[in-house]
């Protein structure tokens, strides 16, 4: 079973939810694929992991037999190449690694290599295994990070990942192959407004979703009428609640310190599991 935590907005809790889950679940793969900002292994790491380098490739072109056609720079969508100057004028940081330039060069000039954009942390902790994806700083895309960490994860009974705030491509890499997808509000004008537009990219995707509302003050009616009509249910509403707050603020997760949060979660995830697999907790 696999279970995304998404949101519109940054700053939801999306992190709190995901690692709450983890922790109810007791064994399970906590994939934190929010790679621009990665912040779960804060609250569990527990040892020094094993690191994993991830590459794109980019091309390189041999002057000696570039013909200078511009036939790769006009085939890039993504405006990766350039001919200018004499020469092929290469925007690795543009370069999507599509490979469409090499196959379109008709002298053979352009050729594939490696470079260096992030690394994939797993720290396996006894039954829990908490895989980071960390982009490397100044990389214009975390996907390639995604992929990779979704790809060196291990099997389990239950895979949690943290996905980045937003609807971008990141998160639609993120949230791919989900069995359910939770979105992760809290009861604001802006929180309601981003909810809209992530349950909009879920419904395009073809995702299951449900709601967690976090920071509830009982000033939810903006919420639970958008998820009324969009038929999403609330699979949970956490309180305001200082000492969750206050354990952030020192690096612990709430549910690790208060017998409430740990039950809490522990609901959250009989009812994540009753909905995403039809089994029972």
């Amino acid at each position: 079973m696999k279970i995304s935590v998404a949101s519109g907005k940054g700053g939801t809790g999306k992190t709190m939810v995901a690692v709450g889950l983890a922790v109810a679940a007791e064994s399970a793969v906590l994939v934190d694929c929010d790679a621009e900002a990665p912040n779960c292994h804060i609250f569990l790491r527990k040892g020094d992991p094993e690191v994993h380098e991830v590459f794109v490739p980019v091309p390189q072109v041999d002057a000696s037999r570039c013909s200078l056609c511009g036939a790769c720079a006009q085939a890039c969508r993504f405006n990766a190449l350039a001919v200018a100057g004499g020469k092929v004028i290469l925007f690795d940081k543009l370069c999507h690694g599509c490979g469409v330039c090499t196959a379109v060069c008709p002298s053979g000039a352009v050729q594939e290599v490696k470079r260096k954009v992030g690394v994939v942390e797993v720290d396996e902790d006894g039954s829990l295994v908490v895989v980071t994806g960390r982009l490397d700083v100044g990389e214009a895309t975390p996907v390639p990070v995604i992929k990779a960490a979704k790809r060196l994860a291990p099997s389990a009974g239950i895979t949690i990942v943290d996905c980045a705030p937003g609807t971008s491509c990141a998160v639609v890499e993120a949230v791919k192959d989900s069995d359910l997808c939770l979105l992760v509000t809290e009861p604001t004008p802006f929180g309601l407004h981003d909810l809209r537009m992530a349950a909009d990219t879920l419904a395009e995707l073809e995702i299951p979703a449900a709601v967690v509302v976090n920071r509830s003050d009982g000033e939810d009616a903006g919420v639970r009428e958008f998820c009324r009509t969009r038929g999403l249910a609330i699979a949970a509403e956490l309180p305001v609640d200082r000492r969750a707050a206050e354990s952030y603020a020192v690096g612990k997760h709430p549910s690790l310190e208060h017998e409430e949060w740990r039950r809490a979660f522990r609901r959250l995830l009989c009812t994540v599991t009753r909905t995403a697999s039809g089994r029972e907790c």
